[in-house]
C-alpha cells in the first residue's frame, strides 16, 4: 500500500511541474514556477497525510496535515505577490540563456527534479503523519513550537525584506537590518528549519521509515545552501551590488544567524 500511495503523490507533483514548464514556456512568466512548486507541495503534502493507514493516529494525520498547509499558504502568499510585480524570476531567466537552443528540454528536465525535490518533502510528510505512537507525545508538542518558530520568523524575514524594498531611499543599497543582520539568508535558515519539525513527529516511537523524514531537511539545506538558493542569488548580488555585497558578506554569515559577539568572517 505504501509504495502504490507513494507512486501517485510522486505521479501528481510530476505533473504539476509539467503544468509550470508548459505556462512558463508560453508566456515567459517564470516567477510563477515557484509559486506552483509550492502550492503543490501544499496539496499533496495534505492528501500524504490523510491518505488511509492501519494504526495511525488521526491527530497527528490532522497535526501535520495542518503543518504542511500552513507553510505552503504562506509561501504561495509571499511569492504570488512577488510575481505580481514582477513576473520574471532572474535566476530562471539566467538559465535560460545559458542553454540555449536546448532551454525548452533543460528546463523541463529541470522543473521535473523540482518535482523530485518535493516528493522528498512529501515523503517527510507521509510518514510523519503515520507515526503509530500515542498523540499527543512530547515530539508532537516539539515539533509544533519548532514549527512556528521557523514559519514565524521566515514570514518576519521576508516582511522586512520587502519593507526595505518597498523604500525607494534604499535602492541600491544592502539590507543588513533586523533578522538580515545575523544572516544574509535568515528566509533560507528559517525554511530549513521548518522541514526539522517532521522527523521530530516521524522518528520517536515510530516504526524505521520514520527515519526517512531525515531526508526533507538534509535535502533542503543542499538546495538552499549549495545548489539552487544562496549561489545564484550571491552570484546576482556581486554583480550589481559590487563592493558593498562584499562588505556585507564580511560582517555577516550565509545561513546561520550568529549573534554579532559571536560572529566569524562567513
Amino acid at each position: 500500500m505504501m509504495t502504490l500511495h507513494l507512486i501517485g503523490l510522486a505521479a501528481l507533483l510530476s505533473l504539476s511541474m509539467a503544468g509550470a514548464w508548459l505556462f512558463e514556456s508560453r508566456t515567459g512568466l517564470s516567477g510563477w514556477i515557484d509559486v506552483t512548486w509550492s502550492a503543490a507541495v501544499g496539496v499533496v503534502g495534505v492528501i500524504a497525510a490523510f491518505l488511509p493507514s492501519d494504526g495511525t493516529e488521526v491527530g497527528r494525520q490532522v497535526l501535520v496535515a495542518a503543518m504542511v498547509a500552513v507553510w505552503s499558504a504562506r509561501l504561495v502568499s509571499h511569492l504570488a505577490r512577488r510575481t505580481l510585480k514582477h513576473g520574471v524570476d532572474p535566476r530562471y531567466k539566467a538559465l535560460r540563456k545559458e542553454w540555449g537552443d536546448a532551454a525548452q528540454l533543460r528546463m523541463f528536465g529541470f522543473l521535473q527534479s523540482q518535482a523530485a525535490a518535493g516528493f522528498v518533502l512529501v515523503l517527510a510528510v507521509y510518514v510523519a503523519a503515520r507515526n503509530p505512537a500515542p498523540f499527543i507525545g512530547v515530539q508532537d508538542v516539539l515539533a509544533l513550537l519548532l514549527f512556528t518558530v521557523a514559519v514565524g520568523d521566515e514570514a518576519l524575514a521576508d516582511r522586512q525584506m520587502r519593507q526595505f524594498r518597498d523604500d525607494k531611499a534604499n535602492q541600491g543599497k544592502i539590507m543588513d537590518r533586523g533578522l538580515w543582520g545575523l544572516s544574509r539568508h535568515p528566509n533560507y535558515f528559517f525554511e530549513w528549519l521548518s522541514w526539522v519539525a517532521y522527523p521530530l513527529v516521524a522518528v520517536p516511537g515510530g516504526a524505521w521509515q520514520g527515519w526517512l523524514a531525515l531526508l526533507a531537511p538534509l535535502l533542503m539545506y543542499y538546495l538552499l545552501v549549495k545548489v539552487s538558493g544562496i549561489p545564484p542569488l550571491e552570484k546576482h548580488m556581486a554583480e550589481t551590488r559590487g563592493a558593498a555585497f562584499e562588505d556585507y558578506k564580511r560582517r555577516v554569515r550565509a545561513f546561520w544567524p550568529v549573534p554579532r559577539a559571536r560572529r566569524e568572517t562567513a
